[in-house]
C-alpha cells in the first residue's frame, strides 16, 4: 500500500480534477482543521487567514455545529423541503427573518451563493413585472449564467461563454481608491451613487426591476461602500419603484462586525441573498424577501431539489445560535479595528502597500508599485501570498486589478493568532519590496 503525500494527492487531482477553473491550486493537502488553524497531510499547520472563501466563521469544525449536523443525519437527510415541511428548515426560516433587516421575511433555500442571486433575480422581475438590472462595477455575484451577467468585471464575463442577459446596466461602484469619476472622497459628494439616476434615465428603458449590490464588495477587492451610500442610492431607487437587492453571500453572518454588513448602512434591503457563513461549510443558501415581494411567486415558478437540506439547516440554526451567544459580530468588530490599526502602522514602514480597507475581519491590503501612480503589483501580491504560506499563514488574493491581499479569518481567531499572522504578513511584505 502506497503512502499517501502531498505529492500523491496532488498528481491523483491534475490527473482526475477539473483543476484550470482557478489559476493555479495552492501545493498543500488540507487534512483537518480546528478553529482558525488548518493542518496538512503532512502535518504541518496554518494559520487560516482566508476560512475557505469567507465561509468558515465560527471556526472549523465549530463542536456545536458537528454535532447539530451529526444529530440531525441520524433522524433524516432528505427528503426534498418543497415537498414536505421539515422542522429544522422552517425553524432555519423562522431564525433568519427575526435576525434580518426588517421588513425581510420569507426565505427560500438553495446550495450555493449563486442560487441565491438567481432567485432574488427572479423574484425581482416576478414582482415587479420588469426585466433590467443596474449592478456595480468590480462586482461578483456567482459563475452561472444569471449571476455572472450582473457581474461587473471583465476577467469573470468570458467572450467565449456568452452572451449573457440583456437588460443589465453597470455603474460605478464606489471604489475610493481608484475612483472612476477621478474624484476624492468624502468631497466627491457621492456622485457614484448619484449618478445611477443618470443610467435610470439615459441607459435604461425605464423598466429596471432591482439594484445590486453587495456592501463589501469581496471578489473586486475588499471594497466597503461608503456610509452614507445606500441612503442616497435608495432614494433613488424608492423614486423610480426599483428594488434593492443587497448580496450579502460574502458579507453575512458576523463578517463585517454586524450580522448582516447592510446594518452598517441604515436602510432596508427588499431582498438579501445569503450563503458561505450560514451554515460553517455545510452546504446552504438563502433568499430572504419582504413577504410581498416572495408571495409573487407561483407554483412552478422556482424549486431546489437540495435546497433547505435538513442537516445543513440544522447546522445552521446551531452556528447561528453560536454567533448570537458569543457576541461574533461584536468581537470580529474589535479585532477588525486590531488588524487594521496594525495595518496602517505596518503601511507607514512600507511603500508596497497602497492602501489599507475593510469591515470587521473582511479586510483588503493593496498592494502597488507606486503610490502615485497607483500601478498595482501583481507579482507581488502572489509572492506575498506565497511566502506567507510557506511561513505557515494562509491568506488570499485577487481584486479586479490581482494586486489585493485577503484577510478574512474565521471570527474565533485569537488574538495571540492574529498578532503571529500580521507578523509574517509583515516579514513577507519587506521581502516582496526588496525583490521590486
Amino acid at each position: 500500500m502506497c503512502m499517501i503525500s502531498n505529492s500523491n494527492i496532488i498528481e491523483l487531482a491534475n490527473k482526475y480534477l477539473i483543476t484550470k477553473i482557478v489559476p493555479r491550486m495552492e501545493p498543500i493537502v488540507i487534512n483537518e482543521g480546528y478553529g482558525a488553524v488548518l493542518r496538512g497531510i503532512d502535518g504541518k499547520e496554518y494559520i487560516d487567514c482566508f476560512s475557505g472563501i469567507s465561509v468558515v466563521n465560527t471556526g472549523h469544525c465549530n463542536p456545536e455545529v458537528v454535532n447539530a449536523a451529526v444529530n440531525q443525519a441520524k433522524k433524516l437527510i432528505h427528503v426534498c423541503s418543497y415537498v414536505y415541511y421539515v422542522t429544522p428548515v422552517v425553524r432555519l426560516a423562522e431564525k433568519l427573518a427575526s435576525i434580518a433587516p426588517k421588513p425581510l421575511q420569507k426565505s427560500f433555500f438553495g446550495n450555493s451563493g449563486a442560487e441565491a442571486v438567481e432567485c432574488g433575480l427572479k423574484l425581482a422581475r416576478k414582482f415587479t413585472k420588469k426585466y433590467e438590472f443596474i449592478a456595480l462595477m468590480c462586482s461578483f455575484h456567482g459563475r452561472t449564467i444569471g449571476t455572472l451577467s450582473v457581474t461587473g468585471q471583465s476577467g469573470r464575463r468570458k467572450w467565449d461563454m456568452g452572451p449573457y442577459l440583456s437588460g443589465v446596466f453597470f455603474t460605478p461602484s464606489p471604489y475610493c481608491y481608484r475612483c472612476f469619476l477621478r474624484l476624492s472622497y468624502p468631497e466627491c459628494d457621492l456622485q457614484c451613487g448619484r449618478i445611477i439616476e443618470d443610467v435610470i434615465e439615459y441607459s435604461s428603458s425605464k423598466g429596471i426591476a432591482a439594484f445590486i449590490a453587495e456592501p463589501v464588495l469581496g471578489e473586486g477587492g475588499i471594497i466597503p461602500c461608503p456610509p452614507e451610500y445606500f441612503k442616497i442610492v435608495k432614494e433613488v431607487l424608492d423614486k423610480y419603484n426599483i428594488l434593492l437587492i443587497v448580496d450579502e453571500v460574502q458579507t453575512g453572518f458576523c463578517r463585517t462586525g454586524r450580522m448582516f454588513a447592510i446594518e452598517h448602512y441604515d436602510v432596508s434591503p427588499d431582498i438579501m441573498t445569503l450563503a458561505k457563513g450560514i451554515a460553517d461549510g455545510f452546504p446552504i443558501s438563502a433568499c430572504i424577501a419582504r413577504a410581498d415581494v416572495a408571495d409573487s411567486f407561483e407554483p412552478g415558478d422556482h424549486l431546489s431539489t437540495f435546497g433547505g437540506n435538513p442537516v445543513s439547516a440544522a447546522a445552521a440554526l446551531a452556528n447561528i445560535d453560536y454567533m448570537l451567544r458569543e457576541n461574533l459580530a461584536e468581537k470580529s468588530a474589535e479585532k477588525g479595528a486590531y488588524v487594521l490599526k496594525r495595518l496602517m502602522e505596518i503601511m507607514d514602514r512600507y511603500k508596497l502597500i497602497g492602501d489599507v480597507r475593510g469591515l470587521g475581519l473582511m479586510i483588503g491590503v493593496e498592494l502597488v508599485k507606486n503610490r502615485v501612480s497607483k500601478k498595482p503589483a501583481i507579482e507581488e501580491t502572489r509572492l506575498v501570498r506565497d511566502l506567507a504560506r510557506e511561513k505557515g499563514v494562509l491568506l488570499g488574493s485577487g481584486g479586479v486589478k490581482n494586486c489585493v491581499i485577503r484577510i478574512q479569518p474565521p471570527l474565533v481567531i485569537t488574538y495571540e493568532e492574529l498578532d503571529k499572522a500580521l507578523n509574517i504578513l509583515e516579514e513577507c511584505i519587506a521581502e516582496a519590496e526588496r525583490r521590486m
